[in-house]
Protein backbone atom coordinates (compact mmCIF):
# COMPACT_ATOMS: atom_id res chain seq x y z
CA UNK A 1 0.00 0.00 0.00
CA UNK A 2 1.05 3.53 -0.60
CA UNK A 3 1.80 6.03 2.74
CA UNK A 4 1.37 9.30 2.05
CA UNK A 5 3.25 12.10 4.93
CA UNK A 6 3.53 15.86 4.63
CA UNK A 7 6.82 17.41 4.22
CA UNK A 8 6.05 20.56 6.19
CA UNK A 9 9.70 22.49 5.21
CA UNK A 10 8.89 21.75 1.61
CA UNK A 11 5.22 21.89 1.62
CA UNK A 12 5.28 18.92 -0.72
CA UNK A 13 2.85 15.72 -0.09
CA UNK A 14 4.91 12.83 -0.85
CA UNK A 15 4.21 9.22 -1.56
CA UNK A 16 6.03 6.06 -1.02
CA UNK A 17 5.28 2.18 -0.89
CA UNK A 18 7.68 -0.92 -0.37
CA UNK A 19 8.22 -3.27 -3.51
CA UNK A 20 9.49 -6.29 -1.66
CA UNK A 21 13.22 -5.43 -1.60
CA UNK A 22 13.29 -1.50 -1.79
CA UNK A 23 11.40 1.78 -1.41
CA UNK A 24 9.92 3.86 -3.89
CA UNK A 25 9.17 7.46 -3.23
CA UNK A 26 7.43 10.39 -5.43
CA UNK A 27 6.14 13.74 -4.71
CA UNK A 28 2.59 13.92 -5.22
CA UNK A 29 2.01 17.59 -5.00
CA UNK A 30 3.19 21.43 -4.14
CA UNK A 31 1.00 22.56 -1.11
CA UNK A 32 0.27 26.45 -1.17
CA UNK A 33 1.41 28.36 2.07
CA UNK A 34 -2.00 29.18 2.75
CA UNK A 35 -3.51 26.00 3.35
CA UNK A 36 -3.60 25.05 7.09
CA UNK A 37 -0.88 21.94 7.82
CA UNK A 38 -3.60 20.13 9.83
CA UNK A 39 -5.45 19.97 6.24
CA UNK A 40 -2.93 18.55 4.46
CA UNK A 41 -2.28 15.73 6.85
CA UNK A 42 -6.09 14.97 7.41
CA UNK A 43 -5.74 14.89 3.40
CA UNK A 44 -2.42 12.16 3.48
CA UNK A 45 -3.90 10.49 5.77
CA UNK A 46 -7.55 9.37 4.29
CA UNK A 47 -5.38 9.03 1.49
CA UNK A 48 -3.17 6.38 3.04
CA UNK A 49 -6.78 5.26 4.63
CA UNK A 50 -7.60 4.52 1.10
CA UNK A 51 -4.98 2.64 -0.32
CA UNK A 52 -5.19 0.32 2.25
CA UNK A 53 -8.69 -0.68 1.90
CA UNK A 54 -8.10 -0.47 -1.79
CA UNK A 55 -4.82 -2.90 -1.98
CA UNK A 56 -7.46 -4.90 0.29
CA UNK A 57 -9.48 -6.20 -2.48
CA UNK A 58 -6.05 -7.16 -3.50
CA UNK A 59 -5.05 -9.37 -0.54
CA UNK A 60 -8.46 -10.56 0.32
CA UNK A 61 -9.98 -11.43 -2.46
CA UNK A 62 -13.10 -12.60 -3.03
CA UNK A 63 -12.34 -16.05 -5.25
CA UNK A 64 -10.60 -17.06 -1.53
CA UNK A 65 -13.58 -16.64 0.40
CA UNK A 66 -15.12 -19.74 1.77
CA UNK A 67 -18.52 -18.62 0.26
CA UNK A 68 -20.07 -15.84 -1.70
CA UNK A 69 -23.83 -15.71 -1.41
CA UNK A 70 -25.45 -12.92 -0.80
CA UNK A 71 -24.40 -11.23 2.66
CA UNK A 72 -21.44 -13.69 3.17
CA UNK A 73 -17.72 -12.56 3.49
CA UNK A 74 -16.82 -13.53 -0.52
CA UNK A 75 -20.11 -11.11 -1.45
CA UNK A 76 -19.06 -8.32 0.78
CA UNK A 77 -15.50 -8.54 -0.79
CA UNK A 78 -16.39 -8.16 -4.27
CA UNK A 79 -18.96 -5.32 -3.32
CA UNK A 80 -15.99 -3.35 -2.02
CA UNK A 81 -14.19 -4.39 -5.44
CA UNK A 82 -16.80 -2.67 -7.40
CA UNK A 83 -16.64 0.17 -5.67
CA UNK A 84 -13.50 1.50 -7.02
CA UNK A 85 -15.89 2.43 -10.09
CA UNK A 86 -17.54 5.21 -7.31
CA UNK A 87 -14.21 6.50 -6.13
CA UNK A 88 -13.72 9.28 -8.42
CA UNK A 89 -17.56 10.63 -7.83
CA UNK A 90 -16.60 10.11 -4.59
CA UNK A 91 -13.79 12.86 -4.28
CA UNK A 92 -15.53 15.59 -6.34
CA UNK A 93 -19.28 14.88 -4.81
CA UNK A 94 -18.36 13.36 -1.47
CA UNK A 95 -21.17 13.17 1.32
CA UNK A 96 -21.08 16.54 2.90
CA UNK A 97 -22.57 17.20 6.53
CA UNK A 98 -26.43 18.59 6.01
CA UNK A 99 -28.39 19.68 9.20
CA UNK A 100 -25.45 18.16 11.40
CA UNK A 101 -26.07 14.57 9.50
CA UNK A 102 -23.65 12.78 7.48
CA UNK A 103 -24.09 9.96 5.29
CA UNK A 104 -21.60 7.00 5.88
CA UNK A 105 -21.20 4.17 3.19
CA UNK A 106 -20.99 1.00 4.69
CA UNK A 107 -18.91 -0.06 1.82
CA UNK A 108 -14.92 1.23 3.27
CA UNK A 109 -13.68 2.01 -0.62
CA UNK A 110 -16.67 4.28 -1.27
CA UNK A 111 -16.14 5.46 2.66
CA UNK A 112 -12.51 6.53 2.13
CA UNK A 113 -13.50 8.13 -1.57
CA UNK A 114 -15.68 10.34 0.51
CA UNK A 115 -13.29 11.15 3.09
CA UNK A 116 -10.30 12.38 0.42
CA UNK A 117 -12.85 14.10 -0.88
CA UNK A 118 -14.11 16.12 2.19
CA UNK A 119 -10.65 16.67 3.11
CA UNK A 120 -9.89 18.54 -0.79
CA UNK A 121 -13.01 20.10 -0.27
CA UNK A 122 -12.05 21.95 3.44
CA UNK A 123 -8.92 22.48 1.61
CA UNK A 124 -10.79 24.10 -1.50
CA UNK A 125 -7.92 24.10 -3.59
CA UNK A 126 -8.26 23.27 -7.74
CA UNK A 127 -4.92 22.22 -8.87
CA UNK A 128 -4.13 20.14 -5.72
CA UNK A 129 -7.67 18.53 -6.15
CA UNK A 130 -6.85 17.34 -10.06
CA UNK A 131 -3.34 16.11 -8.59
CA UNK A 132 -4.95 13.91 -6.07
CA UNK A 133 -7.68 12.77 -7.93
CA UNK A 134 -4.91 11.20 -10.50
CA UNK A 135 -2.99 10.05 -8.27
CA UNK A 136 -6.00 7.66 -6.44
CA UNK A 137 -6.39 6.87 -10.23
CA UNK A 138 -2.58 5.82 -10.98
CA UNK A 139 -2.98 4.06 -7.27
CA UNK A 140 -6.04 2.12 -8.48
CA UNK A 141 -5.16 1.27 -11.61
CA UNK A 142 -2.35 0.05 -10.04
CA UNK A 143 -3.96 -2.74 -8.17
CA UNK A 144 -6.18 -3.78 -11.27
CA UNK A 145 -2.81 -4.41 -12.87
CA UNK A 146 -1.49 -6.65 -10.08
CA UNK A 147 -4.54 -8.41 -10.40
CA UNK A 148 -3.73 -9.39 -14.02
CA UNK A 149 -0.35 -10.85 -12.99
CA UNK A 150 1.60 -7.30 -13.91
CA UNK A 151 3.99 -5.93 -11.57
CA UNK A 152 5.88 -3.28 -13.13
CA UNK A 153 5.74 -0.06 -12.18
CA UNK A 154 3.32 0.79 -9.34
CA UNK A 155 1.76 -2.52 -9.23
CA UNK A 156 5.76 -3.69 -7.67
CA UNK A 157 3.82 -2.70 -4.55
CA UNK A 158 1.69 -6.45 -4.55
CA UNK A 159 5.59 -7.97 -3.88
CA UNK A 160 5.74 -6.56 -0.13
CA UNK A 161 1.91 -8.08 0.36
CA UNK A 162 0.55 -11.25 1.11
CA UNK A 163 -2.25 -12.50 -0.97
CA UNK A 164 -5.12 -14.94 0.13
CA UNK A 165 -4.87 -16.41 -3.88
CA UNK A 166 -2.60 -16.45 -6.31
CA UNK A 167 -2.15 -15.23 -10.15
CA UNK A 168 -1.96 -17.88 -12.51
CA UNK A 169 0.28 -15.80 -14.59
CA UNK A 170 2.26 -14.94 -11.38
CA UNK A 171 2.68 -18.98 -10.60
CA UNK A 172 3.98 -19.70 -14.63
CA UNK A 173 5.99 -16.94 -13.94
CA UNK A 174 7.87 -18.27 -10.85
CA UNK A 175 8.07 -21.90 -12.48
CA UNK A 176 9.88 -20.64 -15.30
CA UNK A 177 12.40 -19.06 -12.88
CA UNK A 178 13.16 -22.49 -10.85
CA UNK A 179 13.32 -24.04 -14.18
CA UNK A 180 16.24 -22.09 -14.79
CA UNK A 181 17.68 -22.67 -11.52
CA UNK A 182 15.96 -25.45 -8.96
CA UNK A 183 17.77 -24.21 -6.08
CA UNK A 184 15.95 -20.56 -6.98
CA UNK A 185 17.01 -17.36 -7.68
CA UNK A 186 16.27 -13.43 -6.07
CA UNK A 187 14.16 -12.88 -9.15
CA UNK A 188 11.66 -14.69 -6.92
CA UNK A 189 11.63 -12.39 -4.19
CA UNK A 190 11.78 -9.06 -7.03
CA UNK A 191 9.94 -9.96 -9.83
CA UNK A 192 6.90 -12.10 -8.83
CA UNK A 193 4.27 -12.00 -5.71
CA UNK A 194 5.40 -14.23 -2.87
CA UNK A 195 2.18 -16.24 -2.30
CA UNK A 196 2.33 -17.28 -6.20
CA UNK A 197 6.27 -17.98 -5.54
CA UNK A 198 5.26 -20.06 -2.70
CA UNK A 199 2.85 -22.16 -4.90
CA UNK A 200 5.61 -23.22 -7.80
CA UNK A 201 8.51 -23.60 -4.93
CA UNK A 202 5.97 -26.07 -3.40
CA UNK A 203 6.04 -28.07 -6.78
CA UNK A 204 9.73 -27.90 -7.36
CA UNK A 205 10.56 -28.75 -3.69
CA UNK A 206 8.11 -32.31 -4.35
CA UNK A 207 10.35 -32.55 -7.65
CA UNK A 208 13.19 -32.26 -5.78
CA UNK A 209 12.10 -34.40 -2.37
CA UNK A 210 11.05 -37.41 -5.08
CA UNK A 211 13.98 -37.26 -7.01
CA UNK A 212 16.57 -37.22 -3.51
CA UNK A 213 14.21 -40.03 -1.84
CA UNK A 214 14.72 -42.28 -4.93
CA UNK A 215 18.53 -41.74 -4.76
CA UNK A 216 19.08 -41.92 -1.01
CA UNK A 217 15.74 -44.43 0.07
CA UNK A 218 14.67 -41.68 2.63
CA UNK A 219 11.51 -41.25 2.31
CA UNK A 220 10.11 -38.00 1.01
CA UNK A 221 9.09 -36.13 4.28
CA UNK A 222 12.46 -37.49 5.90
CA UNK A 223 14.67 -35.36 4.16
CA UNK A 224 14.96 -32.10 5.34
CA UNK A 225 15.29 -33.00 8.88
CA UNK A 226 18.48 -35.11 8.10
CA UNK A 227 19.61 -32.35 6.09
CA UNK A 228 19.74 -30.02 9.15
CA UNK A 229 22.12 -32.03 10.68
CA UNK A 230 24.27 -31.42 7.80
CA UNK A 231 23.19 -27.64 7.91
CA UNK A 232 20.60 -25.33 9.76
CA UNK A 233 17.35 -25.45 7.60
CA UNK A 234 14.13 -24.64 8.58
CA UNK A 235 13.00 -28.02 8.41
CA UNK A 236 9.41 -27.65 10.13
CA UNK A 237 6.90 -26.13 7.49
CA UNK A 238 8.60 -27.25 3.86
CA UNK A 239 8.49 -30.88 5.85
CA UNK A 240 4.81 -29.74 6.75
CA UNK A 241 4.22 -28.77 2.92
CA UNK A 242 5.65 -32.07 1.79
CA UNK A 243 3.44 -34.10 4.72
CA UNK A 244 0.41 -32.31 2.46
CA UNK A 245 1.61 -32.47 -0.67
CA UNK A 246 1.60 -36.58 0.25
CA UNK A 247 -1.68 -36.35 1.19
CA UNK A 248 -2.72 -35.37 -2.36
CA UNK A 249 -3.15 -31.74 -1.82
CA UNK A 250 -1.97 -29.63 -5.00
CA UNK A 251 0.75 -26.62 -4.74
CA UNK A 252 -2.01 -24.33 -4.38
CA UNK A 253 -3.60 -25.61 -1.77
CA UNK A 254 -1.40 -26.47 0.36
CA UNK A 255 0.24 -22.94 0.17
CA UNK A 256 -2.87 -20.92 0.33
CA UNK A 257 -4.34 -23.04 3.18
CA UNK A 258 -0.86 -22.05 5.42
CA UNK A 259 -0.98 -18.71 3.83
CA UNK A 260 -4.86 -17.70 4.73
CA UNK A 261 -4.48 -19.60 8.15
CA UNK A 262 -1.42 -16.73 9.13
CA UNK A 263 -3.20 -14.27 7.48
CA UNK A 264 -6.10 -14.94 9.92
CA UNK A 265 -3.75 -15.08 12.89
CA UNK A 266 -2.23 -11.53 11.99
CA UNK A 267 -6.01 -10.27 12.43
CA UNK A 268 -6.00 -12.27 15.92
CA UNK A 269 -8.05 -14.76 15.19
CA UNK A 270 -7.94 -18.48 15.13
CA UNK A 271 -7.89 -20.23 12.20
CA UNK A 272 -8.44 -23.95 13.21
CA UNK A 273 -9.76 -24.21 17.13
CA UNK A 274 -10.20 -28.04 16.47
CA UNK A 275 -6.47 -28.89 15.41
CA UNK A 276 -5.42 -26.50 18.29
CA UNK A 277 -8.10 -27.88 20.73
CA UNK A 278 -6.60 -31.71 19.67
CA UNK A 279 -3.03 -30.42 20.23
CA UNK A 280 -3.94 -29.42 23.46
CA UNK A 281 -5.31 -32.79 24.93
CA UNK A 282 -2.55 -34.93 23.56
CA UNK A 283 -0.08 -32.50 25.25
CA UNK A 284 -2.40 -33.34 28.59
CA UNK A 285 -2.42 -37.07 27.88
CA UNK A 286 1.40 -36.98 26.99
CA UNK A 287 1.81 -34.76 30.60
CA UNK A 288 -0.31 -37.24 32.44
CA UNK A 289 1.94 -39.96 31.75
CA UNK A 290 4.85 -38.62 32.57
CA UNK A 291 3.55 -37.22 35.94
CA UNK A 292 6.13 -34.09 34.93
CA UNK A 293 4.26 -30.67 35.39
CA UNK A 294 6.91 -28.74 33.42
CA UNK A 295 7.09 -31.06 30.85
CA UNK A 296 3.00 -29.75 30.21
CA UNK A 297 4.03 -26.12 30.60
CA UNK A 298 7.11 -26.41 28.00
CA UNK A 299 4.56 -28.75 25.25
CA UNK A 300 2.17 -25.83 25.68
CA UNK A 301 4.40 -22.92 25.20
CA UNK A 302 5.45 -24.73 22.00
CA UNK A 303 1.94 -24.48 20.10
CA UNK A 304 1.28 -22.33 17.52
CA UNK A 305 -1.58 -21.39 15.52
CA UNK A 306 0.50 -21.07 12.69
CA UNK A 307 3.81 -22.24 11.46
CA UNK A 308 4.66 -18.56 9.83
CA UNK A 309 5.49 -15.26 10.58
CA UNK A 310 1.74 -13.77 10.60
CA UNK A 311 3.89 -10.16 9.62
CA UNK A 312 5.20 -11.50 6.20
CA UNK A 313 4.16 -15.45 6.10
CA UNK A 314 4.15 -15.38 2.43
CA UNK A 315 7.81 -14.05 2.10
CA UNK A 316 8.24 -16.76 5.15
CA UNK A 317 7.12 -19.96 3.48
CA UNK A 318 8.73 -18.62 0.33
CA UNK A 319 12.04 -18.80 2.04
CA UNK A 320 11.24 -22.09 4.23
CA UNK A 321 10.63 -23.99 1.03
CA UNK A 322 13.75 -22.87 -0.79
CA UNK A 323 15.64 -23.79 2.17
CA UNK A 324 13.58 -27.45 1.76
CA UNK A 325 14.85 -27.64 -1.64
CA UNK A 326 18.53 -26.82 -0.33
CA UNK A 327 18.04 -29.14 2.20
CA UNK A 328 17.05 -32.18 -0.76
CA UNK A 329 20.29 -30.83 -2.96
CA UNK A 330 22.73 -31.25 0.51
CA UNK A 331 21.30 -35.04 1.24
CA UNK A 332 21.85 -36.32 -2.47
CA UNK A 333 24.94 -34.20 -2.81
CA UNK A 334 26.19 -36.69 -0.05
CA UNK A 335 24.99 -40.24 -1.85
CA UNK A 336 24.94 -38.92 -5.54
CA UNK A 337 28.60 -38.76 -6.86
CA UNK A 338 27.60 -36.39 -10.20
CA UNK A 339 26.90 -33.81 -7.76
CA UNK A 340 24.87 -30.45 -8.05
CA UNK A 341 24.53 -30.38 -11.86
CA UNK A 342 23.29 -33.51 -12.19
CA UNK A 343 20.33 -32.59 -9.01
CA UNK A 344 19.07 -29.79 -11.05
CA UNK A 345 19.04 -31.87 -14.11
CA UNK A 346 17.01 -34.39 -12.47
CA UNK A 347 14.91 -32.02 -10.57
CA UNK A 348 14.11 -30.09 -13.62
CA UNK A 349 12.86 -33.45 -15.31
CA UNK A 350 10.56 -34.50 -12.23
CA UNK A 351 9.37 -30.86 -11.88
CA UNK A 352 8.31 -30.65 -15.78
CA UNK A 353 6.87 -34.33 -16.11
CA UNK A 354 4.67 -33.53 -13.52
CA UNK A 355 4.08 -30.04 -14.38
CA UNK A 356 -0.33 -30.48 -14.11
CA UNK A 357 0.21 -30.42 -10.98
CA UNK A 358 0.55 -26.70 -10.78
CA UNK A 359 -2.35 -26.31 -13.11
Amino acid sequence: MTTYAFDEDRRVIVAFWETGSSWTASTLADVPRDVPADAVQHLAQALTQLSAQAWRTHTHPASAADEQEVNTEGWRRAQHREAFATVAEALTRPNLPSDGVLAVSYNPIEECGHRVGRALHGISNADLSKRVGAEVQAELGAIEQAELGDLTGRARQALALTRADASPVQVQAADKILNRDPLGSPGLFTEIEPVAAAIAAAHWLQAAADVTAETTGYAPTEIIEEADDIEALAHETPTLVLEQLELGLSPYETVTALIRGAMTVAEGRIPDLDEILEHVTEVEVLARRQEDPRLRSALLKELRTTPLDPKRPAQDLLEDILDGIRGCWLIYQEDASEGDNDFADEVRAEANANRDRLT
